[in-house]
């Protein structure tokens, strides 16, 4: 075994632990909220995911521009696994809020300024992976980086929306701290750890297996225009 598969190896069964530690965390440690109930303990798993569907979409952003500027099919590789991964968390999100909202908010669904900007996210890179699947393999590189640019626009607008109108979402993390208590912090801090981990690793091995797939694509075409050829 190579040191890269080494290490890679070491960082996935220590994301696995981090995951398990979350999770024991989450149940066992963090206490059941008052008011809330049990239900609130979908917070833990809420927060991050959100946060992590940003960070993939700005890292959309980021490959987007330097795809344009460098011409680089690594930009474009990176912009699009980016773009799956945070559609994945944007999907827990997406899930997580309905499930607490029905006991809280006595519906499933809302259409509060956060919620209505989260769904509208959701649908823009998920046209942007239905529009890779269209274009012209000699476009879509292009389009898709113009795609992940415009279509980040609503990513600050869904982080804001819960200050630029009035919402009934609720506010854990603000500028003087979190309003909560320290084994709930404890527990939030930890899961955002064991996340962070778990998205470093479903983008690694995302590029990793896009990169595999683009290089099977390229001999395939050699041994295409060769049996031509002959």
């Amino acid at each position: 075994m190579t040191l890269k598969r080494t290490i890679f190896a070491t960082f996935q069964i220590l994301t696995l632990l981090l995951m398990l530690a979350a999770l024991y965390a989450i149940f066992f440690h963090a206490p059941v909220e008052k008011t809330m109930g049990i239900v609130q303990k979908i917070f833990y798993i809420h927060v991050p995911s959100a946060f992590l569907a940003f960070v993939a979409f700005f890292i959309t952003f980021l490959a987007s521009i330097l795809y344009l500027y460098k011409r680089d099919s690594k930009w474009d590789i990176i912009a699009y696994c980016s773009v799956e991964v945070g559609v994945i968390f944007c999907t827990i999100v997406l899930i997580t809020g309905p499930i607490w909202a029905r006991p809280i908010w006595n519906v499933w669904w809302t259409w509060d300024p956060r919620l209505t900007t989260t769904l509208i996210l959701w649908f823009i890179y998920v046209a942007y992976l239905m529009f890779r699947g269209v274009v012209d393999e000699n476009r879509r590189a292009n389009f898709s980086a113009v795609f992940g640019i415009i279509g980040f626009v609503n990513v600050p607008l869904t982080f804001f929306s819960v200050r630029l109108w009035r919402t009934i979402h609720p506010v854990v993390i603000t500028s003087t701290g979190m309003n909560i208590s320290t084994p709930m912090k404890q527990t939030l801090i930890l899961t955002f750890i064991a996340f962070c981990l778990l998205f470093l690793y479903l983008i690694m091995s995302r590029i990793r297996l896009e990169k595999t797939r683009v290089n099977v694509e390229k001999v395939k075409d050699l041994l295409q225009d060769k049996y031509h050829f002959e």
